[in-house]
């Protein structure tokens, strides 16, 4: 690793820190570490001319954390065991229904909009985890790279509209808010339901889970409506 990638991969964790700290005195949601940090960074490799190569080459291994933090989730599932037996039925019908109207609404944009075929496909598995919905853009006969741009996209709209809905409709059930911010924002808005309650943030995750699955297995077939 040169010096230019360690430097990149430094400025990232510094940059993602301070963020942090700063979220923590002013909670504001356009100011969430999320948000703020890959804009800086942006910023920054613009105005100091760092190609995306070098960049990549010393941070590559923090999106690689991606799949250990999934599995991490774990932790707090275990702990909210008995609320997720008691809530099962209602938190899978919930998800089902999340994620199929995300899949139909997303092809049925894109055909209403005159894309391309290829990013229909592309665009089609937004709302599940970026591992997941690139899996499954290939397979499909999308552009794994333009579907990691939606998932960013669809993440970070999510965490920021999700909380917003949360207040406007005064919706104050911990199980509610999970299904809600994990099937339409997965990562992004799992980050956000930890920030109610352990358990909106357990119950995030399992959808987050769910969702990734469901999208897997629904989304090749419900593009055959929209080909």
């Amino acid at each position: 690793m040169n010096l230019i990638a360690l430097g990149c991969l430094a400025a990232t964790i510094a940059i993602y820190m301070l963020t942090k700290r700063f979220y923590q005195k002013v909670p504001k949601l356009y100011f969430t570490p999320l948000l703020l940090t890959p804009a800086i960074v942006v910023l920054s490799l613009v105005l100091s001319g760092i190609p995306y190569e070098s960049y990549h080459e010393g941070t590559h291994w923090l999106s690689d954390m991606i799949g250990p933090a999934t599995v991490a989730l774990a932790v707090p599932l275990y702990k909210n065991m008995a609320v997720l037996k008691k809530h099962a039925f209602t938190v899978l019908v919930s998800v089902m229904s999340g994620a199929m109207v995300a899949i139909l609404s997303s092809a049925w944009l894109a055909k209403e909009l005159h894309l391309s075929t290829e990013i229909m496909e592309s665009l089609a598995p937004r709302s599940a985890t970026t591992p997941i919905a690139m899996a499954v853009s290939q397979l499909t006969g999308g552009v794994p790279t333009i579907t990691a741009l939606f998932v960013l996209m669809t993440g970070l709209l999510g965490m920021l509209i999700g909380p917003v809905i949360i207040r406007i409709f005064r919706i104050r059930n911990d199980i509610a808010r999970g299904v809600l911010l994990g099937t339409s924002a997965h990562t992004a808005g799992t980050s956000k339901a930890f920030e109610f309650s352990s358990i909106s943030g357990s119950i995030s995750s399992i959808a987050m889970i769910l969702t990734a699955f469901i999208t897997l297995l629904i989304t090749p077939w419900a593009l055959q409506w929209f080909l």
